[in-house]
């Protein structure tokens, strides 16, 4: 009796002339209501009662592709051959197509986002704190744990080469020196900040200062002899003195900062809050020995918020305010 009375209702709804999406909404109200004593079915699979231009819908968005946007870290060919095994992994996580993009730079990355023209991005602390402020809807879903010190965290390094004599900050007075980008936590902001406490301003302290783009590009202009010293991400510097492209006794870590709250992978105000939740299940999920956004052996993932990157924003202040 209580099935023939919804049917009847729902028939009801169906002859008036009401729009079809007030049609399809009533029905799936009263669909669900008629159903309450059956076992539910999968979220993912369209209801009985859904019209076909609903489930057409549904069906593009599941099929639409994700696209991630991600900091020049590396050389970009090699970046994204190494990204590609996570991008697999979440194309079958989220069972949609996934891949990566990599930005031409940090500004280029935050733009991509900030404009909804990507759907998530792989930005720095302080490129993310800059595309919160254009748009306050973008949020930070995780972020990597560092693998050499097990924690969501990673620091800035000044790296000089000891052929240059220096030994101290003191000693970079009148040197060649390379910033990664003003939008670079690790290859600008923090050691900036730091300098500035010192009361030192680079254009006139250092001999020459120059803008790399990419931390790899910093560290080729020091192995090359292009500069004397370098703002750098200490993981990053330790990657290649692993990889042998370094030779450690060269060079010397001059500085380096307190923790600096790890990169975020963060959504763009178009994500819907099912799919937010859907990417950071599957990240903090994902199997260990999958590379992570920047290129480098990822053991895995853990939730972050606004508030873990006041701390930058201070750096930001102190560093804008001088």
């Amino acid at each position: 009796m209580h099935e023939q009375l919804c049917h009847q209702v729902v028939q009801n709804i169906l002859s008036k002339k009401t729009t079809l999406l007030l049609s399809v909404l009533a029905i799936a109200t009263l669909g669900s209501a008629c159903t309450s004593n059956r076992e539910s079915s999968s979220a993912t699979l369209p209801s009985a009662t859904q019209s076909p231009i609903s489930t057409t819908q549904q069906s593009k968005e599941e099929q639409a592709t994700i696209t991630m946007s991600v900091i020049p870290w590396q050389v970009s060919a090699k970046q994204e051959k190494k990204l590609q095994p996570l991008a697999d992994y979440l194309s079958k996580a989220l069972k949609r197509p996934f891949k990566f993009e990599i930005a031409k730079d940090y500004q280029t990355a935050v733009n991509l986002l900030v404009e909804k023209k990507v759907e998530l991005a792989y930005i720095g602390p302080g490129s993310y704190i800059e595309a919160h402020q254009r748009d306050p809807k973008i949020e930070p879903l995780v972020a990597s744990i560092n693998q050499d010190n097990k924690r969501p965290w990673y620091t800035s390094v000044i790296v000089a080469n000891k052929a240059s004599g220096i030994k101290t900050i003191s000693d970079l007075k009148g040197k060649r020196f390379a910033f990664v980008s003003k939008l670079s936590t690790s290859g600008y902001i923090a050691p900036m900040a730091h300098l500035q406490k010192l009361g030192i301003n680079p254009d006139k302290y250092f001999g020459s200062v120059i803008m790399t783009g990419s931390h790899d590009k910093s560290k080729q202009a020091l192995v090359k002899g292009k500069v004397d010293a370098i703002a750098d991400d200490r993981r990053s510097y330790t990657a290649q003195v692993k990889e042998g492209k370094i030779i450690p006794t060269k060079y010397n870590i001059i500085w380096e900062s307190v923790p600096l709250p790890s990169v975020p992978i963060v959504a763009s105000s178009q994500v819907s809050a099912e799919l937010k939740d859907a990417l950071k299940k599957a990240l903090i999920e994902a199997p260990a020995g999958l590379k992570d956004p920047s290129g480098a052996a990822g053991v895995g993932y853990t939730l972050v918020q606004d508030a873990d990157y006041d701390i930058i924003r201070e750096f930001q202040q102190r560093v804008s305010s001088k």
